[in-house]
């Protein structure tokens, strides 16, 4: 009895421990088949599907006429599926020799197991039709875009170009990369448990949506006769390069921004002639910055007497100085213990403000300068805007390089009045010379205009701020007759065009160290001076022979003008 009793407690144990741990399994299964079905079904559905991205178009970029410079190119990405794969050495073989490859990169790729991998992209769709029709088990060959810009070297350093991935590396393409980029698709195939796509299952298909279109303040035609004359005059001067911009001082718009040399967009890593040999790949990286770096923006320089028109506009303003005040030129002026020089070894002798300015006379400014001080010097620097980056609508822009203010004394303070000891780039020059004779109000340059999207619809119409006034509209004036001056009578004379008045400012500046001999001639000019429209500016780096702004740089302005007026519908008077 007593074993009989034993036994039927350890059988009812047993089974009590049976049922307890099927009611867990029971339970455990309703959980997961009731509360966490969802999540496991796409667990299912991922293990069985397999997804492909079908490339957005990226959106076009197009200039302030509608003329496309930045498109894209039907191209093809070729992958393998490894567990689809039925003849692998074949596979090789053919795509070494269509797509002339190393093999042993291809088997590389060919052989590594995964669930998908990338052979090659941007492959022309000629070759990639060849490889798809070939009809190989595993090789998959899909449609993509490729950036293609039908000016080739056309603003390079302004529209940038994109990587591999068709995302923006420099210039425009990167600034506005949110409205250029589009919506990637995607094909959604179904496998078996091996990963061998299933015949009878429909391939899913998400389409892509084409990036926006933007519409741009760059005009080609001026952009490629602007870098017809910088290429001449570097040419003709053996520059190391040239910068020349052409905006409207009114609203901040620009027209033409080159820097030459420029580079291919459609061969953007590729350095010109021998220059690639022998390089590390650390300095093949520094030459291909180079290359692409934007000088009007990154690139700061001292902007010598063009920059007397900022100094006289000040001094104007907060009246240290009156047209009719007179000075006296020995070609020179000490300052301290400094001598400091004119540009005219004997002097200028007597003269007016009006003739000081058309002169371009150093000693003049210097009195100027220092009537102004230095507080009041770099509260005007403050207030034009020349402390802060001007705000163009291009990545890298750099700042102005100055004096903090308590370490400038009066030898420092004369040499900044004539534009030297201090550095900007040529966009904040060109952005705070066009405010200062446009009315006397800030402007923002910029290329933006506005976004389009595929239906032709605007999205966007860019907006740049209200204009801040910095300068009272008389002073603004008195500098629009002032620079007209030193076109029709002073060293501006080159940059005169018939029929048409333009005011300008000549410059010729020595670089550091001053040893080194080397000069950096430019010219800034507007038009019609009563009433500026266009404004354009001329930088030439390290120039031989002759190098007086006046001289070499003028030239190419009034050249440019001349052939910019008509087209702007900009007529003599």
């Amino acid at each position: 009895m007593k074993n009989r009793t034993y036994n039927k407690k350890k059988i009812f144990f047993v089974f009590s421990c049976a049922l307890i741990l099927l009611i867990l399994l029971f339970g455990r299964l309703a959980w997961l088949m009731i509360f966490r079905a969802e999540e496991y079904q796409k667990k299912a559905q991922q293990l069985h599907e397999r997804e492909r991205d079908i490339k957005a178009a990226r959106g076009e970029i197009v200039d302030r006429n509608g003329k496309i410079l930045a498109t894209n190119r039907t191209v093809c990405t070729i992958s393998v599926i490894h567990s689809q794969l039925k003849d692998s050495e074949k596979v090789i073989k053919i795509l070494t020799k269509a797509l002339h490859m190393e093999e042993a990169q291809v088997r590389k790729k060919v052989k590594k197991i995964s669930s998908m991998e990338r052979i090659a992209s941007n492959v022309e769709k000629k070759t990639g039709d060849k490889i798809r029709n070939l009809g190989l088990d595993g090789v998959k060959v899909d449609e993509d875009f490729k950036r293609y810009y039908p000016y080739g070297k056309l603003a390079s350093k302004v529209l940038g170009f994109t990587g591999g991935d068709n995302q923006g590396i420099i210039g425009l393409e990167v600034q506005y990369e949110d409205y250029l980029k589009g919506i990637n698709g995607q094909i959604l195939t179904i496998t078996d448990a091996r990963g061998i796509e299933l015949d009878e299952e429909a391939e899913g298909r998400k389409e892509p949506v084409k990036g926006d279109t933007l519409k741009i303040s760059l005009d080609a035609n001026l952009q490629k006769y602007a870098e017809q004359m910088a290429e001449k005059v570097m040419e003709e001067k053996q520059a190391e390069k040239v910068a020349i911009l052409l905006m409207n001082p009114q609203n901040g718009e620009i027209f033409a921004m080159v820097n030459v040399p420029e580079f291919d967009l459609n061969d953007p890593f590729s350095l010109p002639g021998e220059e690639k040999k022998n390089l590390t790949p650390e300095e093949e990286q520094d030459a291909l910055n180079r290359m692409w770096r934007n000088e009007c923006i990154s690139d700061t320089y001292e902007p010598g007497s063009t920059f007397k028109i900022i100094t006289a506009s000040a001094c104007l303003e907060e009246g240290v100085v009156k047209l009719s005040d007179h000075f006296h030129c020995p070609g020179y002026k000490v300052v301290e213990d400094r001598k400091i020089r004119c540009h005219k070894v004997g002097g200028h002798g007597a003269e007016n403000f009006v003739e000081g300015i058309q002169n371009s006379c150093n000693p003049v400014f210097i009195d100027i300068g220092l009537r102004l001080g230095v507080n009041d010097f770099y509260k005007y620097f403050q207030k034009f805007g020349l402390l802060s980056p001007t705000g163009v609508d291009l990545p890298g822009e750099a700042g102005t390089i100055l004096h903090k203010k308590n370490r400038v004394g009066q030898v420092e303070l004369a040499t900044m009045s004539f534009g030297q000891s201090f550095q900007v780039t040529p966009m904040q020059m060109a952005a705070t010379v066009s405010s200062l004779i446009n009315g006397g109000k800030r402007i923002t340059p910029h290329f933006g205009v506005e976004v389009t999207d595929s239906e032709k619809k605007k999205t966007e119409v860019f907006s740049y701020g209200r204009k801040k006034r910095i300068l009272s509209a008389k002073t603004s004036e008195t500098m629009q007759e002032l620079l007209e001056g030193v076109v029709a009578k002073g060293s501006g004379k080159k940059a005169y065009v018939k029929g048409y008045h333009i005011g300008g400012k000549t410059a010729t500046s020595q670089t550091l160290p001053r040893s080194a001999g080397k000069y950096i001639s430019s010219f800034i000019g507007l038009a019609p001076a009563e009433n500026p429209q266009v404004l354009g500016m001329c930088v030439i780096y390290n120039p031989k022979g002759i190098y007086y702004g006046g001289t070499i740089a003028a030239p190419v302005i009034g050249n440019i003008f001349r052939e910019t007026f008509p087209y702007l519908g900009i007529e003599k008077e």
